[in-house]
């Protein structure tokens, strides 16, 4: 009985031993790459294992680049991954760019995948042009209408430009720029609805996609809309604002008349004061002349009748020249 128990111990330890060298050394996985044709040694593997690279998926990707007639190394794949990238997706690319002879090289894709763009779905892209819908652009043509136009950027994958160059946001914000400025050099909208293909036109001809990672190779047209009337809304805005500047000349204008009328009223007002207090000292003048004895009692008299015979012959021109009511008769 005590000789069986260090006999299973012994076959426990060997068996994680075992298990614990072929984890470490995939036996079985370096004699499916000899049989698939792949060069890759069985210490090259037990490091990979040791730098925490996995073997199954380097060999497998390996197997299918050399299958597929690819000039790629082991050592290639498992620096990729190790930089972060995705091995799989860089094989997938290769391989699909190979079958539709875009030229390719795996430094280009690991470029591409590190860089964060999708190298796969960029090479499906130059096999299969994508569809970009702009939203709508507004624009003022000459005769002041407004046009909102639709557009359809057709554009394929650049692969020589996917690293730094321009995405989809770029193209789009080009291609609306291109569309303003068409409309906005026509003279008339009619121009434009007639003949909408003289915008694609225009901004295909201005290079739009220099600089980023696209090719764009039409633009179309989808839709255009008829807004608001811009110029005659500026001129409205411009004739009120003309109504309020001539208001404000006009308050002014009439706030400088009653200042210019209560400056009159005051100065009549400051005369009929001043002939007041002139007429005040008239008494005071005859009194001191009585007392001097410049003036006599029949001066003063005299001086009153004229006052009085004066009076007089102004009320008789006043009545006399005023129209008697019911007009002259005339004589018989």
């Amino acid at each position: 009985m005590s000789s069986g128990i260090p006999l299973l111990v012994l076959i426990f330890g060997g068996l994680i031993l075992l298990i614990i060298f072929l984890y470490f050394v995939p036996i079985s996985l370096w004699i499916t790459a000899i049989f698939s044709g792949v060069k890759v040694g069985l210490f090259e593997l037990m490091f990979m294992r040791i730098r925490k690279v996995p073997p199954g998926m380097i060999v497998r990707e390996l197997i299918t680049a050399i299958k597929a007639g690819l000039d790629v190394t082991a050592t290639d794949l498992e620096t990729h991954y190790l930089a972060g990238g995705s091995v799989p997706d860089v094989i997938k690319a290769l391989v699909s760019a190979d079958k539709a002879n875009i030229e390719l090289n795996f430094k280009q894709a690991a470029a591409i995948d590190l860089a964060g763009r999708d190298v796969f779905e960029a090479v499906q892209f130059s096999v299969n042009p994508k569809v970009i819908t702009t939203p709508k652009v507004a624009a003022v043509a000459a005769d002041g209408i407004q046009l909102m136009a639709i557009a359809r950027v057709t554009v394929r994958a650049n692969i020589t430009q996917l690293v730094g160059g321009a995405g989809e946001d770029t193209i789009i914000a080009r291609v609306g720029e291109g569309i303003v400025t068409s409309i906005g050099s026509a003279a008339s909208h009619k121009e434009v609805l007639e003949n909408p293909d003289k915008i694609s036109k225009l901004v295909l001809a201005r290079g739009l996609d220099a600089g980023t990672a696209f090719t764009i190779l039409s633009i179309d047209i989808a839709d255009v809309d008829v807004g608001i009337n811009i110029g005659a809304q500026l001129q409205t805005d411009q004739a009120q604002a003309d109504l309020k500047v001539a208001e404000a000349k006009a308050e002014e204008r009439r706030a400088m008349a009653v200042a210019h009328e209560q400056e009159m009223k005051a100065k009549a007002q400051q005369a009929r004061a001043e002939v007041i207090l002139a007429e005040a000292e008239i008494p005071k003048a005859i009194s001191e002349a009585f007392r001097s004895g410049n003036l006599g009692i029949m001066d003063y008299y005299k001086m009153r009748n004229i006052e009085a015979d004066t009076s007089m012959r102004g009320s008789i021109a006043e009545s006399a020249s005023k129209p008697k009511k019911g007009g002259s008769k005339s004589k018989e």
